[in-house]
């Protein structure tokens, strides 16, 4: 059997892996081993499962869960029977849930508990191809006596007895997938209108896959952990797809609460991770250093500045000198290692982080107490990564592309990338599919410069340049990333389309602005108490005027505003991704943004 579609690659990967550990689960506090011999089982009568319940070639199934083995099991279950994975970020509300079933034509539904099967009872009337809702966690749900919905366990159960009955259907309907079908749509962010799903096929996914298992010679001893959302295409790739193909041990986390201390637990291998996370990982090493003893903040302070100037060095490919070397030395077991721990990074070989730039000054603080972050680059419509910082490592770029890719820029500054990974489509919009694929082509809508080593380096979003009155064009994102560089920084929106000047809203990083105002004894009580503090207000005051010393004079901030309250998905202001999104946001807060241009008004 060729494999040539992921269930393939499955069934291959048991053959060589049966009695290995392919899973682990945290419940109740307590790592749960799964074999690859148990994980086909699960597949397998799943799968059956779905047959008997009606699942034909084609069907598009969604799931809407946080990370779990059953995700897994669903997955490749549907995709087992020639079916089409449908993920759905677990903070959907049941308003997006309804668009995006509806949308993909969806026929069932997978959910991870009650509060998921709430969401789609919700909208139910809406959906009239839905059949069945099938849930995970059984628990709660006997309560609502409805003949649509069946527990995760009941499924499997049905499959046991088709597969009694047919030994050999299973194996029949997995030889019977082609390269070219789909194998998942994968909805995107939907940061200026509503979200699109990409049909991704079997090809995209293993010839992609291929590509990055060359790139970083994963081995069956690695291990990852699994926390990123598996509706999202970067998680997919190390959660599933290199995890199938070279067989290292993926762990689920019992909560996204729990990461950190499952990091620690596990010291995995390889991390990928979201900038957002690795600020947050930033801003917790800052309070614990702030709340240290005076002599532990001053070698912290002592130690990241020397480790600064060592990463810089190493970057611009200048040696060490010997008291550098022994500085190193030292600095390695009294605080870089601890450091190391602290963050469960200790053993990874592999930290990558895409999914929106990384403000370079995040990069050199990881750099500086040695945890090699990687930058890459990739799009839901490429599959996967593309990209990737290898050990020529430059600072403020997303590294070179991928052996057998090819990237270059467009006469309007757009990056377009040819690889085997660009996706068929989007699903039933065959205009928007012809905006970006074009001669084999696809357009990313960022713009970006391709520098004389081949390194790529993002500028913005093609969309969101602001146009000032002046006439000079302005990347919005590359001053918000240096803003969001910041710890007291979380969110940065930066305006002035039209406008003489660039303005800003801008987030508190609410835990270390916290902490900072508890060490300097000013009371608060909420975060609108602390953001109209007039103390913190001078606090984001001097971190702006240090990144306008950085920027031309037409790039700098000449008035900011903070927002008094925190930002949600749910409420609209946020993608699945935690992408602001940027139109809402100007429209939520319009009397905000106009205080920031009061005066141009009254000159007017």
């Amino acid at each position: 059997m060729g494999v040539d579609t992921l269930p393939k690659l499955f069934c291959e990967a048991v053959e060589k892996w049966r009695d290995r550990v392919a899973l682990r689960q945290k419940d109740f506090g307590i790592w749960q081993e799964v074999t690859w011999g148990d994980y086909f089982e699960h597949v397998r009568d799943f799968a059956l499962g779905l047959h008997k319940l009606g699942l034909n070639p084609g069907t598009k199934v969604c799931i809407q869960s946080e990370n779990t083995q059953e995700w897994l099991y669903a997955d490749l279950a549907i995709q087992s029977m020639g079916g089409v994975t449908v993920g759905v970020y677990p903070t959907n509300p049941a308003k997006e849930l309804a668009y995006i079933m509806d949308d993909a034509e969806a026929e069932f539904f997978i959910s991870e508990n009650q509060e998921h099967v709430d969401k789609i009872l919700e909208v139910r009337e809406s959906l009239s191809r839905l059949r069945k809702i099938i849930v995970m966690n059984a628990k709660g749900i006997k309560k609502y006596n409805d003949p649509m919905i069946i527990s995760f366990k009941e499924v499997e159960s049905l499959g046991r007895t088709v597969h009694a009955e047919n030994p050999a259907l299973f194996m029949e309907r997995v030889r019977a997938g082609k390269p070219d079908d789909p194998s998942v749509f994968i909805y995107t962010s939907g940061t200026t209108g509503n979200p699109k799903g990409a049909v991704i096929s079997h090809r995209n996914v293993l010839e992609t896959t291929r590509i990055i298992q060359d790139t970083l010679l994963l081995t069956p001893d690695d291990s990852h952990i699994s926390y990123l959302p598996l509706c999202h295409a970067f998680e997919r790739v190390f959660a599933l797809y290199t995890h199938l193909m070279v067989g290292y041990v993926v762990n689920f986390a019992e909560s996204t609460d729990s990461v950190q201390k499952d990091l620690q637990e596990l010291a995995p291998t390889t991390f990928i991770t979201v900038p957002r996370i690795l600020e947050k990982m930033q801003a917790s090493i800052t309070i614990k250093m702030d709340n240290s003893s005076n002599m532990k903040r001053r070698v912290f302070a002592w130690g990241l500045s020397r480790g600064k100037k060592l990463a810089l060095k190493y970057f611009n490919k200048e040696s060490w000198t010997l008291p550098e070397r022994l500085q190193r030395l030292i600095l390695t077991p009294i605080l870089f290692n601890p450091l190391r721990h602290f963050t469960g990074l200790k053993r990874a070989r592999y930290i990558l982080c895409a999914g929106a730039p990384l403000p370079p000054e995040v990069s050199l603080f990881f750099h500086s107490i040695g945890i090699k972050v990687r930058e890459g680059f990739g799009m839901t419509e490429l599959t996967s990564v593309t990209t990737m910082q290898y050990d020529d490592i430059k600072i403020g770029t997303v590294g070179k592309s991928f052996l057998g890719y090819e990237v270059r820029i467009a006469e309007d500054g757009e990056i377009v990338f040819r690889t085997p990974g660009i996706f068929h489509g989007y699903y039933r919009r065959p205009e928007a599919t012809a905006e970006v694929k074009r001669d084999g082509w696809l357009y990313t809508g960022d713009l970006g410069e391709i520098d004389a080593d081949g390194h790529l380096k993002i500028i913005g979003r093609k969309k969101d340049i602001i146009i000032t009155s002046g006439g000079k064009n302005v990347s919005p994102q590359f001053i918000e990333n240096k803003l969001k560089a910041s710890p007291y920084i979380r969110e940065a929106l930066v305006v002035g389309d039209g406008r003489k000047y660039l303005g800003a809203l801008i987030q508190i990083e609410t835990d270390v602005v916290g902490n900072w105002a508890q060490n300097q004894g000013i009371p608060y009580t909420t975060i609108r108490d602390l953001s109209h503090r007039p103390e913190v207000i001078a606090l984001i005051q001097k971190e702006v005027d240090a990144v306008n010393a950085e920027l031309a004079r037409v790039e700098q901030i000449k008035k900011f505003v903070l927002i008094d309250r925190e930002l949600y998905h749910e409420e609209g202001d946020l993608t699945a991704t935690q992408k602001v999104r940027r139109k809402v946001m100007e429209q939520k807060f319009a009397a905000e943004v106009e205080t920031l241009y009061r005066e141009e008004s009254m000159a007017g």
